[in-house]
C-alpha cells in the first residue's frame, strides 16, 4: 500500500494500523495460500484454515476490547480510501455497536464451523478457501460503510454458500442450492436498485451509508426504497413467505454450513434491515411499523406451526429458526431503545443456540447416518454427552430462564409493550399472539428430543460412540456464552446498547414529529 492510500487512512482511523481491514483481509489472504499447497491432502488446508481463523477471532477480540470504545454511540475505526474513484467506489470500515458484536459472533461461529468440518475428506483446498472467503465477505458485511462495497460484499458471500451447499450437501443438493441463489440473488437486485435511489437523493451523488442516511426521501419514494430493502434483506432473515429457501438449505447442506447458515447468514438480514430501513428511512419505518409486527407475529406463529409438522431434525431447527426470526420484526417495529436492544440480543442469542443445535444434530448424524426422526430412537443412553449437549441447546432456544433466550425475548416483549406509538388494544393482542409461538417451541423442541432420544430403541444404533473431545469443546463454546449472557445479559448489552439507543431516540424523534 503506496504512501498516498495509507496517509487518509491513518488520519481518519484514529489508529496507528488499519484494524478492520485486517480483520476482513486475513482469511482472504489464507484462502489465496490453499490453492498453492501441492496435492489433495486434508491436513494443511485444515491447518491453514483453522489458524488463520482462529488469529482472526483472536485480532477481532483485541481490537474490539482495546480500541473500541463502549460508551461510544457513533462509528469507530473508521478507514476510508478512495478505491475506484470513477463510480465513487471507496474502501471504507467502521465499526459501532450494532456492527462489532455481530463481527465477532460471525468469527466465532466460522471458526467453529472450520473445526467441526474435521472429518471432510473431499477436495478439502476448495472447501477450506470458500469457508475463508466466506468469513472475509461476512465481516466485510458489517462492517462495510460505502454501499457499494456493502453490496459487493453480500453478493461474495452467497456465492461460497452456494457452492458448499451444491458440493458437499445432500442428495438434493443441486434443487436447494439453487433455490438459495435464485431467491438471494433476485432479492439483490432490490437492495441495489433502493440503494442508489437513496445514494442520488441528495444535492450531489454519494455511496458513503452516514451521508445517504441524511438524503432521507419523503412519499411513496421512501415508501418503494423502504418495501426494495425489506424484500431484499427478508429473504435472508427470512420474513414469510421469502423464507422457503431455508428448510431446503439447512436440510441439505452440512452441519457446518448450517451452522453458518443459522449462525451468521440470517443475522446480516437482521442487521441490514435495523441498518437501511430503520436508521435511512425512520419515516417509512414509522408508518409500516404495523405490518412489520403483524409480519413477526406470522413468522412466529408459522414457523413454530411447520417445524411441528417436520420429520427431518434439520429441517425442524431450520422452521425454528424462522419463528425465531419474528422476534426481531417485532422488536424493530417497536421503535424504541428496548426493542431494538431485543433485536440486537435476538440476533446474538439466536445465532449461538442455533449453531449449537445444527452442530451437535451433525454429531449424532455422523453416527446414525440419518436426519429422519423416525428412524431414531433410545439414543441417550448410547449417546448420552450428545444429548446432554442437544437438550442444552433445546432448553435455550425454548428460552429457559437463566438462558439468553429467555433473556432476548423477554427483552422484546417490553420493548411492544412500551411502544407508545400503539393502541393499548393491538400491544396486548400482539403480545398474546407472539406468545403462542413460546407455548409451540417446548412442544416441537422437547417433543423431537423425546423421539430422537427416548424412542423405541433400534438396535442398529446402540453400539455408537459418543461426542468426542473435539466435538464436546465446539459445542460449549458455543453454549458457554449462552449461558453467560443467560445470567449476566450486560456483556452484550453494555456492548451494543449506546448504539441502539441513540438509533432508537432519532426514530422516536422522527415520530413524534
Amino acid at each position: 500500500m503506496g504512501a498516498a492510500l495509507v496517509d487518509p487512512l491513518l488520519s481518519q482511523s484514529g489508529s496507528a494500523f488499519p484494524w478492520l481491514s485486517a480483520i476482513v483481509l486475513l482469511p482472504l489472504v489464507a484462502a489465496l495460500i490453499l490453492p498453492l499447497l501441492p496435492g489433495d491432502r486434508v491436513a494443511a488446508p485444515r491447518a491453514i484454515a483453522v489458524s488463520a481463523l482462529t488469529a482472526d477471532l483472536v485480532l477481532m477480540a483485541l481490537v474490539f476490547s482495546r480500541h473500541f470504545v463502549g460508551g461510544n454511540s457513533g462509528l469507530q475505526l473508521v478507514e476510508r480510501i478512495s478505491w475506484i474513484p470513477a463510480i465513487e467506489l471507496e474502501w471504507s470500515l467502521a465499526a459501532d455497536g450494532v456492527s462489532a458484536p455481530l463481527v465477532v459472533l460471525s468469527g466465532l461461529v466460522t471458526l467453529l464451523a472450520a473445526m467441526a468440518s474435521w472429518p471432510l475428506a473431499r477436495k478439502p483446498r476448495l472447501y477450506y478457501g470458500l469457508v475463508l472467503v466466506q468469513a472475509s465477505a461476512q465481516a466485510m458485511v458489517f462492517l462495510a460503510q460505502d454501499f457499494l462495497l456493502f453490496f459487493l460484499a453480500w453478493e461474495l458471500e452467497l456465492v461460497p454458500v452456494y457452492l458448499l451447499i451444491s458440493i458437499w450437501g445432500g442428495a438434493r443438493r443441486q434443487y436447494a442450492a439453487t433455490k438459495f441463489i435464485l431467491y438471494t440473488a433476485l432479492a439483490s437486485l432490490l437492495i441495489l436498485l433502493s440503494g442508489l435511489v437513496l445514494a442520488f437523493m441528495g444535492e450531489s451523488f454519494s455511496l458513503d451509508l452516514t451521508t445517504m442516511a441524511s438524503h432521507t426521501p419523503q412519499g411513496s419514494v421512501a415508501l418503494l426504497c423502504y418495501l426494495g430493502f425489506l424484500v431484499g434483506f427478508g429473504v435472508k432473515l427470512p420474513i414469510f413467505p421469502l423464507h422457503t429457501w431455508l428448510p431446503d438449505a439447512h436440510g441439505e447442506a452440512s452441519a457446518p454450513i448450517s451452522m453458518l447458515l443459522a449462525g451468521v447468514l440470517l443475522k446480516m438480514g437482521g442487521y441490514a434491515l435495523l441498518r437501511f430501513n430503520v436508521q435511512m428511512l425512520p419515516d417509512a419505518h414509522a408508518q409500516l411499523a404495523p405490518a412489520l409486527m403483524i409480519l413477526g407475529i406470522v413468522n412466529i406463529i408459522y414457523g413454530a406451526l411447520n417445524a411441528l409438522a417436520q420429520d427431518n431434525v434439520k429441517r425442524r431447527i431450520a422452521c425454528s429458526s424462522i419463528s425465531h426470526m419474528g422476534f426481531v420484526l417485532l422488536g424493530l417495529a417497536a421503535i424504541n431503545s428496548l426493542g431494538f436492544s431485543g433485536v440486537m440480543l435476538q440476533m446474538i442469542s439466536h445465532g449461538l443456540i442455533a449453531a449449537a443445535m445444527f452442530f451437535v444434530t451433525g454429531v449424532f448424524y455422523d453416527r446414525t447416518r440419518t436426519l429422519s426422526i423416525p428412524n431414531m430412537g433410545g439414543l441417550a443412553k448410547a449417546l448420552p454427552v450428545t444429548f446432554a449437549l442437544f437438550l442444552t441447546s433445546s432448553l435455550a432456544s425454548l428460552a429457559l430462564p437463566g438462558m439468553s433466550g429467555f433473556v432476548s425475548e423477554i427483552t422484546v416483549f417490553f420493548g411492544v409493550t412500551s411502544a407508545d406509538q400503539f393502541t393499548t388494544a393491538f400491544r396486548v393482542v400482539a403480545v398474546l399472539l407472539s406468545a403462542v409461538g413460546l407455548v409451540l417451541t417446548p412442544v416441537y423442541l422437547l417433543s423431537m428430543c423425546r423421539r430422537v432420544f427416548f424412542g423405541p430403541r433400534i438396535p442398529a444404533l446402540a453400539q455408537v460412540g459418543d461426542a468426542n473431545p473435539r466435538e464436546l469443546m465446539i459445542a460449549l463454546s458455543l453454549l458457554a456464552p449462552t449461558l453467560a449472557i443467560g445470567f449476566w445479559p450486560q456483556l452484550a448489552i453494555g456492548f451494543y446498547e449506546p448504539t441502539t439507543t441513540a438509533i432508537a431516540e432519532t426514530a422516536a424523534a422522527v415520530l413524534s414529529g
